[in-house]
């Protein structure tokens, strides 16, 4: 068996302030066979702020073109190379390309080291006011309302610090979704511009959270949003549960699956819980018909 020579080095680039950039990032853009960039023209703005030049190959490795391009960087790899990898912002493969050609590298048995760099996710948690002993990175919430709805009711009762990436155009109606999935009471705070000249830090409610963001929102986007509280039986009142049982019904769950979800969640008998969905159906009723 062909033992691999080549190492690829993970590098993390400044999300905001050049400033924050690791000093061995400049050695090892200096240094590389070749340099993988998720974007070359930053990678040269990068370089130029830095005052270095690459000595090695540099190419293109992007969400399109990664798969085809893998292949070949590990191939570099197994013959000797040392392969640099950095994205537009942050540390590669975190919600960045990267984890592809990790895992095929690591399965040819080449070593992989990182520059530790700037973290967005790091950042935003640390600025929160959340707690921060336990928390859980979901990346971006899917586009699609229906798809975003069902993402965030699998977490509705997690209890570790929820951090998220999001669009500024998105935004918006993301942070309305979690106000309806998690309710609107839950804290949370928007990281917008970290390390940059307009740096801000929204902290409030989730709803209003949403409505503030409803007036739009620019820059690149962290939320973190608060775990669910601990519960224990009879520490929800109905008219939470009956919540949360019409939210994964609108979200195409039947009833009877939607009430026994929301029972394991909170923690309380199913009987618990139908008994409030059916008693705010006929209070309900009752209203409409007085």
């Amino acid at each position: 068996m062909t033992v691999a020579t080549g190492i690829l080095v993970l590098a993390g680039t400044p999300i905001g302030d050049l400033a924050d950039a690791p000093p061995r990032l400049a050695d090892e853009l200096t240094a590389a066979d070749v340099v993988a960039a998720e974007d070359t023209r930053r990678l040269r703005r990068l370089t130029q702020g830095l005052g270095v030049t690459p000595k090695g190959r540099v190419v293109s490795y992007f969400e399109g073109n990664e798969a085809a391009r893998t292949p070949e960087l590990v191939e570099e790899l197994v013959n000797g190379a040392r392969v640099v990898l950095v994205t537009d912002a942050g540390m590669p493969s975190v919600s960045d390309p990267g984890y592809r050609l990790v895992a095929a590298a690591v399965e040819r048995g080449v070593k992989v080291t990182a520059v530790p760099g700037p973290s967005a996710v790091l950042t935003a948690l640390a600025l929160s006011g959340l707690p921060v002993d336990r928390f859980c990175f979901e990346g971006f919430p899917p586009r699609r309302t229906g798809e975003r709805l069902s993402r965030l009711r699998e977490v509705a009762g997690e209890r570790r610090t929820l951090v998220y990436f999001e669009s500024p155009h998105r935004v918006a109606d993301t942070l309305a979704a979690m106000a309806e999935v998690f309710g609107g009471e839950r804290r949370a705070a928007v990281c917008r511009e970290l390390t940059k000249t307009y740096e801000e830090i929204k902290r409030g409610p989730l709803g209003e959270l949403a409505a503030w963001a409803a007036e739009g929102v620019r820059g690149e986007i962290t939320v973190v949003v608060e775990g669910a509280p601990e519960t224990g039986p009879g520490e929800i009142d109905a008219a939470e549960l009956v919540r949360r049982v019409r939210v994964r019904e609108e979200a195409g769950e039947r009833r009877k699956e939607a009430i026994a979800a929301v029972a394991v969640e909170a923690g309380v008998p199913k009987r618990d819980v139908f008994d409030a969905v059916v008693a705010a159906k006929n209070a309900g009723a009752a209203a409409s018909g007085a």
